[in-house]
């Protein structure tokens, strides 16, 4: 299994910690659009890589080349008009013990970008994830399942630049059977991957499900 794999099935459990210390009570988190997925946007073939950077920031990459005009630079804030976002991003990668880090507990407020998934702009999807609400209230993502198709996703880079995208799906999955390839795989152009929690609170204090937005590229720099 490839490293950015990898992490995805680690990813999924991981995401428990977003509701650490709370309570199973309360109405379950559902995603509000149920409708069918859109087609993915077609493309044509990428052109050669100039920046030998093999099109992400992270050490597994997705063998394709950066879409035209993007070099790699990390995200450094997330803006989604619709719901109220505007939230710094941060870099995370693995625990020791294989787990992937999150966002700390005590900054509900801050989205985390896993550092081994694709850089905004170049091809392959690039994964954010936040909490839902922790012990201190409402998170970054509380309202992520309200998110329909054809929302816009802005996400800021390290370098200035901005990078646009359009919401294609939002889907809710158990986390027993958290879809590691839709959020991971390797994909010919720069998509976005957003990723929370959802269902209902266990008496372990996590949550059964996981929330990912699915988002292509809506335009170029």
């Amino acid at each position: 299994m490839p490293a950015a794999s990898a992490g995805a099935l680690v990813l999924a459990l991981g995401l428990g910690t977003v509701a650490y210390g709370l309570t199973p009570d309360g109405e379950p988190v559902r995603i509000a659009y149920t409708g069918p997925d859109a087609a993915p946007p077609t493309h044509g073939p990428p052109a050669a890589d100039p920046t030998g950077t093999g099109g992400t920031t992270g050490t597994t990459g997705t063998g394709s080349a950066p879409e035209a005009g993007w070099t790699a630079s990390p995200p450094v804030r997330l803006l989604i008009p619709r719901i109220g976002v505007d939230a710094p991003v941060g870099p995370v990668g693995l625990n020791g013990d294989g787990t992937v880090e999150v966002p700390p507990l005590d900054r509900p407020d801050r989205v985390g970008w896993y550092r081994d998934s694709a850089a905004p702009g170049l091809p392959g999807p690039a994964v954010l994830l936040g909490h839902y609400r922790t012990r201190k209230g409402a998170a970054v993502f509380l309202q992520l399942p309200k998110l329909r198709p054809g929302d816009t996703v802005q996400v800021r880079r390290e370098d200035g630049r901005t990078v646009s995208y359009r919401v294609r799906a939002i889907r809710q999955f158990a986390k027993s059977a958290f879809p590691t390839e839709l959020v991971y795989g390797a994909t010919a152009d720069a998509q976005l991957r957003l990723v929370t929690c959802g269902g209902t609170i266990g008496h372990d204090g996590h949550y059964s499900d996981n929330i990912v937005v699915l988002a292509d590229l809506a335009d170029g720099p």
